[in-house]
Formats: C-alpha cells, sequence, structure tokens
C-alpha cells in the first residue's frame, strides 16, 4: 500500500504537536491535564491519518503515561488486561471456529435460500444472512463470506439473453451496498458484534463501575439493527435501486450448488455449533442464573473465556485428540483489536484521572444549548466523523468526553454513551468509512456517489433513529 502524503505529514505531526503542547510556558487544563491532551493529539493525528497501525498508535500510553506523571505503568497496563478485553477475546475464538469449519457459509445461504427467488427477496436474503453473521463475527469476515456468493448471482445477469440491463444494475448495486449496510448495522446488536460496542462497556465498568449484560445490550442493539436492516432494505430496493419484473430463477441453482459443495453438517459443525448455542444460551439467561445460583457469580466475560477453552480443551474426536482450534489458529486473530481497545481504555482513564473530564462537564452545564439539542449534536458529530476515521478510535476518544458532557447535563451518562456509540456504525455514505462499504466498492459494481446518495439519506435516518432512542427508547430500559 502507498504511503501518501498524508501519512507521511501526520507522522511528523503527531509527535511535534505532543512535544509543542508540553512546550508551552501556560496550562489549558492542569500540567497531568496538558500532558493526556499532548498524548491524545498525538494518537488522534495517528489514528486520523492511519501513519502508523492504528493498533501501534494504542500502545503510546503504556509507555508515555508513566514517563508524564499521568499514571505509574500497572495502573496503564491494568487498562490493556481489562474484563472486557477477555470477553471480546472469547468472542474472536468463537466466530475463529464458526468460521473455520464453515459453519458461518452453511447458516448464510440457508437464510438466502429461504427467502426466495424474486430479486427484492435475493437482496433480503443477503441482508439478513449478512446482518445476522455481525451479530457473531466480525463484520468484514461476514462480509467477506456473502461477497463471492453475491458475485456468482450478479455473474448470472451479466451472461443472460439481454445482457447487463439497468434493472440488472440496479440489483447489483441494492444487494451489493445492502450486504455492506447490513453488516454495519447488525454489529450493533451484540456485546461482541463490533469493537465500539465493547469500548464503551469497557468504559462504563472501569470508570463508572456501570454493568450492562450481553442481555440488556441486546435488548436494545438487537432492535435498532433489525429496524436499521429493514430501512437499508427499503431504501435500496423501493426508492434508490428498483428492479422490479426481473427473474431469475437460476439464482436458486447458485445457493444449491454452494450448499452442496459444503456437503452435510459435519461432526466438527454440531461440536461448534452446541459450544456457540449453550455459550449465547449463557449469555442471555446469566442474570436468572446468578440468581438462582447465587454463589456462581457468572459474568459475561467468563462465560466468553469458557466457551474459548470449550473450543481449544473439548475434543470432537476424543480417541484421534482431534480439538476444533489449535493455538496456531490464533495467527488469524484480531490481536491488534485488543490492543486497540487497552489503548482506549488507558487513555479514557488518563482524561478522567487528570480533570479533563470534570471540566468538560462543568463548561456544558454552564452553557444553555439544552439537553436535546446537545445530544442531537454529538450524534451527528459522532456519525460524519466515523465516515473519516475509525469508528473505534473515535469511541475511544469521544466517549470519555461524551460521559462528561452528559454529567455536565445532569443526565444519566449510559443515556447519551449509548446512542452515540451506536452512531459510531452507522457510516453509509464513503468506501473508505468501514471495511465492509470498502470490500463492496472493490468489486467495482458501485460508483463513490451512488454510496454517496445511498448514505446520506440512510445516515439521516440513522440520526433520527438514534435521537428518537436517546428520547423515549433508552430511558425507558436504563
Amino acid at each position: 500500500m502507498e504511503y501518501t502524503r498524508i501519512k507521511k505529514l501526520g507522522l511528523l505531526l503527531g509527535p511535534l504537536l505532543f512535544i509543542l503542547i508540553n512546550s508551552l510556558p501556560f496550562e489549558f487544563v492542569s500540567s497531568t491535564g496538558d500532558a493526556v491532551i499532548s498524548v491524545a493529539l498525538w494518537m488522534i493525528t495517528w489514528w486520523i491519518t492511519e501513519a502508523v497501525s492504528i493498533s501501534v498508535t494504542a500502545l503510546l500510553p503504556l509507555f508515555l503515561f508513566p514517563l508524564l506523571k499521568v499514571m505509574p505503568i500497572n495502573e496503564v497496563g491494568a487498562n490493556y488486561g481489562s474484563p472486557i478485553i477477555f470477553l471480546f477475546f472469547g468472542g474472536f475464538v468463537l466466530a475463529l471456529a464458526l468460521e473455520k469449519v464453515n459453519l458461518h457459509k452453511r447458516i448464510a445461504l440457508t437464510i438466502v435460500k429461504l427467502t426466495g427467488t424474486s430479486p427484492n427477496g435475493v437482496i433480503l436474503g443477503f441482508m439478513i444472512a449478512t446482518g445476522l453473521l455481525s451479530m457473531w463475527i466480525s463484520n468484514t469476515a461476514s462480509t467477506v463470506v456473502m461477497l463471492p456468493i453475491a458475485l456468482s448471482v450478479i455473474q448470472l445477469l451479466i451472461n443472460d439473453e439481454d445482457g447487463f440491463t439497468k434493472k440488472d444494475q440496479n440489483f447489483a448495486l441494492a444487494v451489493m451496498l445492502g450486504i455492506a449496510f447490513s453488516a454495519n448495522a447488525g454489529g450493533i446488536a451484540t456485546v461482541i458484534g463490533t469493537p465500539p460496542n465493547s469500548v464503551l462497556i469497557g468504559l462504563l465498568e472501569n470508570e463508572y463501575q456501570i454493568e450492562i449484560s450481553f442481555l440488556k445490550w441486546m435488548s436494545i442493539g438487537f432492535p435498532f439493527s433489525i429496524v436499521m436492516i429493514g430501512v437499508v432494505y427499503l431504501v435500496l430496493v423501493r426508492l434508490m435501486f428498483p428492479s422490479k419484473d426481473l427473474a431469475f430463477k437460476t439464482s436458486q441453482t447458485v445457493i444449491n450448488d454452494e450448499l452442496e459443495k459444503l456437503g452435510k453438517i459435519s461432526k466438527k459443525e454440531k461440536h461448534v455449533l452446541l459450544i456457540f448455542g449453550v455459550t449465547v444460551l449463557l449469555w442471555i439467561f446469566r442474570s436468572l442464573i446468578n440468581k438462582v445460583l447465587p454463589e456462581l457469580k457468572l459474568s459475561d466475560t467468563i462465560i466468553s473465556i469458557m466457551a474459548a477453552l470449550a473450543i481449544f480443551a473439548v475434543p470432537f474426536n476424543y480417541k484421534k485428540g482431534e480439538f476444533i482450534l489449535e493455538w496456531k489458529d490464533t495467527q488469524q486473530l484480531s490481536w491488534g483489536i485488543l490492543i486497540l481497545f487497552g489503548g482506549g481504555l488507558a487513555l479514557a482513564k488518563g482524561m478522567s484521572s487528570s480533570g479533563i473530564v470534570n471540566l468538560v462537564s462543568t463548561t456544558i452545564a454552564a452553557s444553555n444549548l439544552g439537553v436535546f439539542l446537545t445530544v442531537s449534536i454529538l450524534i451527528i458529530l459522532m456519525l460524519f466523523m466515523t465516515e473519516l476515521m475509525s469508528n473505534v478510535a473515535l469511541v475511544a476518544v469521544l466517549a470519555p468526553v461524551v460521559a462528561g458532557i452528559a454529567t455536565g447535563l445532569n443526565i444519566p451518562i449510559i443515556h447519551v454513551l449509548i446512542p452515540v456509540t451506536m452512531a459510531s456504525s452507522c457510516a453509509f455514505m464513503l468506501p473508505m468509512a468501514t471495511p465492509p462499504n470498502a470490500i463492496v466498492f472493490a468489486s467495482g459494481y458501485i460508483k463513490v456517489k451512488d454510496m454517496m446518495k445511498v448514505g446520506f439519506i440512510l445516515n439521516t435516518i440513522a440520526v433520527l433513529l438514534l435521537i428518537f432512542m436517546f428520547s423515549y427508547v433508552i430511558p425507558l430500559v436504563f
């Protein structure tokens, strides 16, 4: 990949801003607060420009905070070993197992097969399958699974008698964008579905001792995902790219052929499905289990680690000693994301302990913007900023500030942080906004202007839905 001018500039600008802030003869907040601001500016610069890997950037607090006397090394390091990181680690291991035995592909193909052969039915099938997968495996992986199957269906239209007509093109656009946008929206449904969710939950547990269970998150995240995927479907097939009267029964043949390649469900798949099913049930009924057996003190993280251990340690063939995953399989694990979580939590801790969050709180409290307008601005800001930079990095930087703003407005921080965090997963306008957007854009069937037109409509609807959630839904649940 080309190392662009922006990256070169960012590589130098980050440390220069750090040096500049620490060299000023006056203080913005306090000596500790200014030190945290200097580190934050360095990290934000590298995150925005992607001068180095965003995970490498997340390591900066680990050596800068102790040097600047913000926090001792053991306090900084504790953030990189937070329970929420191990919750996500267990989720990653489960996803790795699903992918290794091809169970995710079987589930996706079965869903697409059930939705019929009409153009809109096929599009809906791809969207439901992608959304469901992205609840449990990474948005990128769910898109990568669905893309080649969708391309095979599109190829049928290109090779038919009338060639690649306008209706065919509309179908191709709708199915490609439907896959990407469903992956983005589907991840919102669960704690492990997309990294920003876990960053938020880690922040709430570390800084505010507020726990959101797996089921509690799903009670708001899942309905939002369903509504958002439904909105995406209607906008694509009714408003922007209708492909009415288009018929291709051979699409069912493609799906059947793909399922036949997988063969009958294997012993490995059944083994993974059992562990996966038990894990999800434990997450959902954890509170009930803890009431019946209080001595267990189950947490979502404990359940996640139990699942990871089961994948590695419970053989599907005891006689031969065959296991689903071996440690070498973890080379494919997203270790960088786990480090990114740690860096985000460390930065949040620094912002809180140095008084920056309190300063934001008092400043907002003194303003006269009002609760509704302030929260609406925060949602819009997060949603449109995530079009240009990593949503995980953005939540890591902004979530502590948003918490301070909520305190200043004298409203529960959770009421503001949840819709603002969800907004970070609603980037539909630009190819570089999310990996799913980039993957389907690379297919060659989508132009930037098409994605921007649809994306702007969806971004606007997402903002309105999130404001509605803040006003009416979240106060009922929390």
